[in-house]
């Protein structure tokens, strides 16, 4: 793995590098990275998702919201959960389900911006070659 140390500023202004772990850190990092990334790729987990990063929602908000069928949406959760990256209340018989795990929020903010946000129709997305 051929990583760049993170740079941070220092106290006069210039960037000081921050000392990388060792191989074996990174790799398990690596991994724990690529675990996380798995439970979120997905269509309709990153609907479901888009969703849970406005607050809490029960399931039934969720399957209105996203228009998954229950089954599907029941076993989408599950896989969230079991991965650490929803949680879900019991309110009666009512589940109602959020974000877990931290670096979610940071992920969908950059999912948003980059795939979502609304775009200019005269300007090509980035990555768009122009037509001609």
């Amino acid at each position: 793995m051929n990583c760049k140390a993170p740079t941070t500023p220092g106290p006069a202004g210039p960037p000081t590098v921050r000392p990388m772990p060792g191989r074996a850190a990174l790799a398990a990092r690596a991994g724990e990275a690529a675990d996380f990334l798995k439970g979120l790729a997905n269509p309709h987990r990153l609907l479901i998702l888009c969703e849970l990063a406005g607050g809490e929602r029960s399931v039934g908000a969720l399957i209105e919201a996203t228009g998954i069928a229950q089954t599907s949406m029941s076993q989408h959760l599950a896989k969230l959960k079991e991965e650490g990256i929803v949680d879900f209340r019991r309110d009666h018989r009512t589940l109602h389900y959020s974000i877990r795990h931290p670096a979610t929020l940071e992920v969908m903010a950059v999912l948003y911006a980059r795939f979502c946000a609304e775009r200019d129709d005269a300007a090509p997305a980035p990555d768009t070659p122009p037509a001609g």
